[in-house]
C-alpha cells in the first residue's frame, strides 16, 4: 500500500512549511487527487487518520480529497472525453493517438491552520 508512503510525504512537507511559517495546528488538508493517479482515497484516508494521530500538528485534522476526472485528447480528430469510460481509444473517431491531458494530478490544494 503506497497510500501511506504518501501520506507521510505529505506530513513531512507540511510540517516544514508550518515550521517556516510557525503553525502549531493544521486542522484541514484539502488534496486534488486525479481520478487514474493509482492513489486510493479510502486507504488514503486510513493512512492519514493513523497517522495524524501520531503527530500532534495534525492531531484531529481532517483530510477533504477533491476527485479531478480523468481527460484524454485526442490527435486524430482534436477531441476530448472521459479517459475511464473509453480508454485509450478515441469514441469519437477510434484513433489511438491520444494522450491523458488532466486526471493523473496529485497536488495540495489548501490547508487551514490555527
Amino acid at each position: 500500500m503506497h497510500e501511506l508512503g504518501v501520506t507521510f510525504h505529505i506530513m513531512d512537507h507540511l510540517e516544514k512549511v508550518a515550521a517556516d511559517n510557525e503553525v502549531t495546528k493544521i486542522h484541514r488538508v484539502t488534496l486534488e487527487l486525479g481520478e487514474v493517479s493509482t492513489v486510493i482515497e479510502p486507504y488514503l484516508q486510513s493512512c492519514w487518520k493513523w497517522a495524524a494521530a501520531k503527530r500532534p500538528l495534525f492531531m484531529d485534522s481532517e483530510l477533504i480529497v477533491e476527485t479531478l476526472p480523468a481527460v484524454t485528447f485526442c490527435e486524430g480528430c482534436e477531441k476530448t472525453y472521459p479517459t475511464v469510460e473509453y480508454g485509450k481509444v478515441c469514441p469519437h473517431c477510434g484513433s489511438e493517438e491520444t494522450y491523458l491531458l488532466q486526471g493523473n494530478e496529485f497536488n495540495i490544494k489548501e490547508i487551514e491552520v490555527e
